[in-house]
């Protein structure tokens, strides 16, 4: 796992953490827009970092090394915490711990309920096939990437990491982030939004969003009709920026 900072004087901090088979440059537009008011941390998590191999192990672990790196920067108060898709899940996860203070918890398309193991096997596998065809340069695939799954400025950050990942960690995290949990018992005093679309396996994220206000009633939702996994956060940042922007205001 790495840190990338963007800080500056004394301002309250930001925590950035991306999806699965997603680089941390995806945060690109988020960290300009609010730079100047927050000092900003950006993670990538294992496996995902271009530099060197690393394995991702869980879900868990992965949320207690954020804790860890934050705090070891004598940092003990995070006021925004954002996270999408397997990002999302962990944010949660390191809420739920208690073990930093949130005020702000902001959450997108993560699967927080159980998901039937049949439908994590199926994905395990097509992850791997992504992954190994990646590997290979394969043309379909680097083309399919380009329409559906990351613009294509973030394409050689991309295969650095699939170069890197082991087949291990992408059944860690496949496995890890579809496992369920509890969602009640926190004793909340963090503002949460959790925004999620309404196509594809964002079914889950929808559920999870429900499941969330009914044991935090005061969880904002936005719901971005027609939009498939985390659409809105890579590819119109603007518009997730907006939204962000006016839940951290509108206090």
């Amino acid at each position: 796992m790495l840190v990338h900072e963007f800080v500056g004087s004394n301002k309250p901090v930001m925590v950035l953490v991306h999806g699965m088979l997603t680089p941390w440059q995806i945060w690109m537009p988020q960290i300009e827009s609010f730079k100047k008011r927050y000092n900003i941390y950006v993670i990538a998590l294992n496996a995902h970092t271009e530099e060197s191999p690393s394995e991702f192990v869980s879900v868990q672990a992965e949320a207690d090394e954020i804790v860890w790196l934050l705090k070891k920067r004598g940092i003990d108060r995070i006021d925004v915490i954002c996270g999408i898709s397997l990002g999302g899940k962990i944010v949660h996860e390191i809420w739920k711990s208690g073990k930093i203070k949130i005020l702000n918890l902001i959450i997108d398309g993560a699967p927080l309920v159980k998901c039937p193991k049949l439908a994590v096997n199926i994905m395990i596998n097509n992850y791997k096939s992504i992954i190994h065809k990646s590997k290979l340069r394969d043309a379909k695939v680097i083309e399919n990437y380009k329409k559906y799954f990351l613009p294509e400025k973030y394409l050689e950050s991309y295969l650095k990491i699939a170069d890197l990942i082991t087949d291990k960690s992408i059944e860690n995290m496949v496995n890890s982030v579809f496992e369920g949990g509890e969602l009640q018992g926190v004793n909340n005093q963090s503002r949460i939004l959790f925004i999620h679309g309404t196509k594809g396996n964002e079914l889950l994220s929808k559920k999870s969003a429900k499941m969330m206000k009914r044991y935090y009633p005061g969880t904002k939702i936005v719901c971005f009709k027609g939009d498939a996994h985390c659409y809105k956060v890579i590819y119109q940042p603007e518009r997730w920026i907006k939204v962000v922007n006016d839940f951290l205001q509108n206090k």
